[in-house]
């Protein structure tokens, strides 16, 4: 069984950061990807950024290219990510999710396994 918690969210002003983190438990994940995404009220729920947990490859979002970064440290079993120049548009509830073996996939539906999730409010 897998088990993903999320931590860090909060409120933050237009221009700030955040950390989120996420808890990795259960099934190793060597050949796995560990995403975060996201979802706004009345929205679909959107890929930000991803990692292979073994190389640590990494890809991200057009939209959040160059402001979010996403890591892991596979000895705590815990994936990060960092949040810079945060926009109002920012604002959503994030989520943790692991992914296909040996697939980097942006599209919600070919994650198994999600976190409870965790709120970031951006205030202009």
């Amino acid at each position: 069984q897998v088990q993903l918690v999320e931590s860090g969210g909060g409120s933050v002003q237009a221009g700030g950061s955040l950390r989120l983190s996420c808890a990795a438990s259960g099934r190793t994940f060597t050949s796995y990807v560990l995403a975060w995404f996201r979802q706004a009220p009345g929205k679909e729920r959107e890929f930000m950024a991803g990692i292979t947990w073994g190389s640590g490859y990494t890809f991200y979002a057009d939209s959040v290219m160059g402001r979010f970064t996403i890591s892991r440290d596979s000895t705590k079993n815990m994936v990060y990510l960092q949040m810079n120049s945060l926009k109002p548009e920012d604002t959503a509830v994030y989520y943790c999710a692991r992914g296909p073996a040996g697939r980097s996939s942006r599209n919600a539906l070919d994650y198994r396994y999600w976190g409870q999730g965790t709120q970031v409010t951006v205030s202009s």
